[in-house]
């Protein structure tokens, strides 16, 4: 039998999906489980989305351009002038989804073999894209001791050599919930200019932003214009994430000419999908704004709960709708799958992510769990009786 590739060997499990056989396991039992798992919203998508989605009078579903329809890439100029981001619809390329705008941008910028340097925790999925490109992620580790906050440059400094080439960041932070500060984004321009690196920055959360402290776009640092490649998504601030639609943006030329030969090899984004997005652009102000209050009050929910629970710990989360938390016990992966596996409290178990798969530092997050606040605060106080009754019964619990 032909052996796989050493890049399908490689390629790590989704700390976020691969617990998802045990979960159907324990539904198939007659077990409910709360899905703190996984950033898929449970708010209603915007009904102007709905209704473009319901009213499509064509008679053919054509491919669409490679670079994503005109006229709703003219749409996100105007969405992004809302947040200062002032680009022209020709320096926005609609990708499936924000996944594949991260592994353009790495086929086109990144050779095998180049660095790019990563704040750890991070979103899992950027290692995966980075083997399909052949690059190597360089870690720079943040601790939920500090917050989550950015390292020294001195930190960032010892890594960079001549293989690296880029900084990726996530503002607001996948998975930790952390808000890049004016000062953290100045230093990361200082250093992207100083060593002539690409800036890849995933901003996809930037509707949820939960503090006095403005939203810092890679996209407003001056000098490194032509640095800084902007990943963005539909899926988290529409609730959208089925339809697939992301965007790559930046106004380096020889960036988007690269990109566009991805795009015309793939053919073209989701046509229906566009047609969802460019009319859910149009969703009122009040739309924003209950989904917006509906988050503050589910993260003072989670975070509350979770710190009455005796021996956990997490940090208040400043945006996303993420927060990695401290739990006591000898290995969160071991303890995820006892509670999907073994557990049951009323008929009750919950499915959070492992954040182990979140680090690439051997033995980093062992003890740490992501937890996703997409549930209505009722289901999420339930899931917060239900994790407190299972570190109470877990034989592996680890005492201070």
């Amino acid at each position: 039998m032909p052996n796989i590739s050493e890049r399908g060997q490689l390629m790590p499990e989704s700390p976020i999906r691969k617990l998802a056989p045990l979960a159907t396991a324990a539904k198939e039992r007659g077990i409910h489980v709360y899905h703190l798992n996984i950033g898929q919203p449970d708010l209603p998508t915007p009904q102007v989305g709905l209704d473009a989605l319901k009213n499509i009078d064509r008679t053919v579903l054509e491919y669409s351009p490679s670079q994503g329809i005109r006229s709703y890439r003219e749409k996100l100029t105007q969405y992004y002038k809302r947040f200062k981001i002032l680009v022209d619809p020709d320096d926005i390329i609609v990708t499936c989804g924000g996944s594949e705008a991260v592994l353009f941008a790495f086929l086109s910028c990144l050779n095998p073999g180049d660095e790019i340097i990563i704040p750890e925790p991070a979103y899992a999925n950027y290692i995966s894209f980075a083997i399909s490109a052949g690059a190597v992620i360089r870690t720079i580790s943040s601790t939920i001791e500090e917050g989550f906050s950015l390292p020294k440059v001195e930190k960032f400094e010892e890594l960079i050599n001549e293989r690296t080439r880029a900084i990726l960041i996530c503002n607001p932070n996948n998975p930790t919930g952390y808000l890049y500060t004016r000062r953290e984004m100045n230093q990361i321009r200082d250093l992207v200019k100083k060593y002539d690196l690409y800036l890849f920055s995933d901003e996809v959360y930037r509707e949820y932003i939960y503090t006095g402290s403005p939203y810092i776009s890679a996209c407003h640092l001056e000098g490194i214009e032509q640095n800084v490649i902007l990943i963005d998504s539909v899926s988290k601030r529409y609730s959208e994430c089925g339809i697939r639609i992301g965007a790559l943006v930046t106004k380096n030329e020889a960036v988007k000419a690269a990109v566009m030969k991805l795009c015309q090899a793939r053919l073209s984004p989701p046509l229906i999908g566009q047609i969802i997005a460019e009319a859910s652009c149009d969703a009122p102000e009040s739309y924003y704004r209950d989904v917006y209050d509906e988050y503050v009050e589910r993260r003072k929910c989670l975070i509350d709960g979770l710190n009455r629970i005796p021996g956990v710990y997490s940090p208040i989360p400043m945006g996303a709708f993420y927060t990695v938390a401290k739990l006591p016990v000898d290995d969160a992966e071991k303890f995820c799958r006892w509670c999907l596996e073994e557990f049951s409290y009323e008929g009750q178990t919950i499915m959070m992510a492992p954040a182990a798969g979140f680090y690439t530092t051997p033995g980093a997050g062992i003890n740490q769990v992501r937890i996703a606040y997409v549930l209505k605060k009722e289901d999420m106080e339930h899931a917060l009786v239900v994790l407190r009754k299972a570190l109470e019964a877990y034989p592996g619990r680890v005492e201070d």
